[in-house]
């Protein structure tokens, strides 16, 4: 992969090389990157040996012709993302629309996208669902499950904090979803953070978007503007070094320490308004204590599972598996602590 040099703030930074759309279209108008395959009927990945559950652009089971939009419900570095309807099983969906003339870094993270929505199709519950992918006029449209209760960003700015019960059920449901992507998709989510953690009215918490927006942000020049996604990066990652799956759980324990304190743990001093500067944060993720709940406000489980979670060195932090064992989760009831009494009742569509 092309890079050019950029120096910002007295370190140099990988600037990604653009790629033109048009080296990817064929004749046909198919989006074509490796053995991707994707157009207006649908996504194909070709493959010497076929995968289960695989959509084709012939099994005619969903069309974008076919879906209304109702309202748009989210706007980002990823792109747009619509609550959709179809027009005959009246069926709801939200969609995912991305254009594509993007650098080639985002491109190839895209792709990953594309392929992990794919296989991961009704194969793990804490994974949200893709029910199809198409490529139309330099724009990619991924249909994904709907989920009603939003994420968990959204109960935070109606709630506040989130009391240490519903955290000890929303992480037991996302340790599951990061066990099926660690161990039997062998893929590092990268970008585990309260708005990619979505909820439902069934009490369900699945995990989105699979790191695409976090290569997005960087890749348009947002680096200096502070998008977000770097806040959840582990040292070793947030500093340029090598990083695997335990960068997912620092990003983990990250995030639901916000979710209890109601603020982001890491908070600059004399500051009220949060981080400005990218390498102010960068400092402070790498050279300082991590942060801790406050004993007197949180059990001892719930402490030992968050320091468990943010280590300093990756080697120290235990495996989605080793976490799912953690005295913590077995402290509260779901049935006492359904996730649903966080969410508002659900309004009717227009």
């Amino acid at each position: 992969m092309s890079r050019r040099g950029e120096r910002r703030g007295g370190l140099r930074v990988a600037v990604p090389k653009q790629e033109p759309i048009s080296k990817f279209l064929t004749a046909s108008g198919t989006f074509q990157d490796d053995d991707i395959r994707l157009n207006n009927q649908g996504l194909r990945v070709v493959s010497s040996e076929p995968t289960p559950n695989m959509a084709g652009p012939s099994d005619g089971q969903l069309s974008l012709a076919d879906l209304e939009m109702v309202q748009v419900i989210g706007k980002g570095a990823g792109g747009v993302v619509q609550l959709v309807r179809h027009k005959w099983t009246n069926e709801i969906y939200a969609l995912k629309v991305i254009q594509m003339n993007i650098h080639e870094t985002v491109r190839k993270q895209i792709v990953q996208e594309l392929k992990i929505n794919q296989v991961s199709q009704s194969q793990c519950p804490h994974v949200v669902e893709c029910h199809h992918s198409f490529y139309n006029n330099g724009v990619i449209s991924i249909v994904l499950e709907y989920m009603d209760g939003g994420s968990l960003s959204d109960i935070l700015k109606l709630q506040k904090k989130i009391p240490e019960p519903y955290l000890a059920i929303i992480s037991k449901q996302v340790l599951n979803g990061l066990l099926y992507l660690h161990q039997v998709r062998h893929i590092i989510h990268r970008d585990i953070k309260p708005s990619n953690l979505l909820i439902n009215h069934k009490g369900e918490v699945k995990i989105s978007d699979f790191g695409v927006s976090a290569v997005l942000a960087n890749s348009m020049g947002q680096r200096d503007t502070f998008v977000g996604t770097y806040t959840y990066m582990s040292p070793e990652r947030i500093s340029g070094g090598q990083y695997a799956y335990d960068s997912d759980m620092w990003s983990l324990g990250l995030t639901l320490l916000e979710c209890a304190l109601g603020r982001f743990p890491y908070q600059p001093h004399g500051q009220e308004e949060g981080w400005l500067n990218f390498y102010g944060l960068l400092e402070c993720i790498v050279e300082q204590p991590p942060p801790a709940p406050p004993a007197d406000k949180f059990s001892p489980e719930f402490c030992s599972f968050i320091a468990a979670c943010i280590q300093k060195r990756p080697k120290d932090r235990p495996s989605a598996a080793d976490l799912l064992t953690h005295p913590f989760l077995e402290k509260y009831s779901e049935e006492e602590y359904h996730l649903s009494k966080l969410l508002p009742p659900l309004a009717p569509l227009s």
